[in-house]
């Protein structure tokens, strides 16, 4: 059931997050370190010889499309062990913990999407080599975010400000405050087109503000006549988020391109020779032969080499449009 945004709710979500989050770190901490040279802060370095690297220490957050990740992420250990000729220890934990190991040198690499990304360079000074691609994102390695309404609806569909203006004083249904494509993009193509000052002040442009906690609460509150439209990934609008059924009941209504594609992080402790024997031997997911490993994972079919900065340019421009921190 979709959620309103309620005090006590934000304070009950942000109690549970911590201890989530608490708990993975935990976890992360009994990870083998593979090398480590930062001071306090993630800044500064100690001039001190690297240690030849013994292991390398792998994150994989878990998605909503994602199942029995564990065995998949294991899957994916043993190919880069062989592929690199060292133990790989590959654990999943959401993308907080992921960006904390990073930060606090427990981890060497980790798949992330564009907002922790920004945040792992921020805190650890990791950078994004690697982009996913899938076949269901209209970009290749970049996708839509959707403001999306009932096939049925009366307001018309378009690229323009006035698309959006209609939905002035409408019910709408965000994914979640933290989503990229679900809320992010959204709230800073409003801002762009000074339809709303900031994320703080949607309330004043729509009827009603409420947020579905994924993609399938927001799209089934437009489903259910909870709301007039919600904002999601393109991806969403088929299984395994709605049914083929329901997606013939939704339409797109206005789309917002470029977000930014998942990608793999690597951190600046990695010497520069063994990160590029680490991107070599993802590359190699990409052949006939492995590339069901890949597949498994997250759905993607591909990685492509990309420029850190250039790809996640449009979340950090949407971050500062909607007047969200990192």
């Amino acid at each position: 059931m979709i959620m309103r945004l309620r005090k006590k709710n934000l304070l009950g979500a942000a109690a549970v997050l911590v201890a989530l989050t608490s708990a993975t770190v935990a976890a992360l901490d009994k990870m083998p370190r593979a090398w480590a040279h930062h001071t306090r802060g993630h800044g500064a370095q100690e001039p001190i010889a690297q240690a030849a690297p013994s292991r390398l220490a792998i994150v994989l957050p878990g998605r909503g499309d994602s199942t029995n990740l564990q065995i998949k992420a294991n899957a994916i250990a043993q190919f880069l062990s062989r592929e690199i000729g060292m133990p790989v220890d590959a654990t999943v934990a959401d993308e907080t913990a992921a960006v904390e190991a990073l930060r606090a040198n427990r981890a060497d690499v980790a798949f992330l999407s564009s907002r922790p990304a920004l945040k792992a360079e921020q805190l650890a000074n990791s950078r994004l080599y690697l982009a996913e691609v899938r076949p269901n994102y209209s970009g290749r390695y970049t996708y839509r975010s959707v403001f999306v309404v009932p096939s049925n609806s009366s307001l018309p569909s378009g690229s323009t400000p006035q698309t959006l203006q209609q939905l002035r004083g409408k019910r709408m249904a965000f994914t979640s405050p933290t989503s990229g494509s679900g809320f992010i993009f959204p709230v800073g193509e409003l801002v762009k087109l000074q339809l709303v000052p900031n994320r703080d002040r949607l309330n004043g442009f729509f009827g009603q503000v409420s947020y579905g906690n994924n993609y399938s609460g927001a799209l089934q509150a437009v489903l259910r006549g909870q709301a007039d439209v919600a904002a999601v990934s393109e991806y969403a609008l088929k299984p395994p988020y709605i049914t083929e059924e329901e997606g013939r009941k939704l339409r797109v209504l206005y789309a917002i391109n470029n977000v930014p594609a998942h990608g793999v992080a690597i951190d600046d402790d990695v010497p520069v020779a063994m990160r590029e024997r680490i991107i070599n031997a993802m590359l190699k997911l990409n052949e006939p032969a492995n590339n069901q490993l890949l597949r498994d994972l997250y759905n993607s079919t591909e990685l492509v080499k990309i420029d850190h900065t250039r790809h996640l340019q449009p979340m950090r421009e949407a971050l500062q449009r909607a007047g969200i921190e990192l």
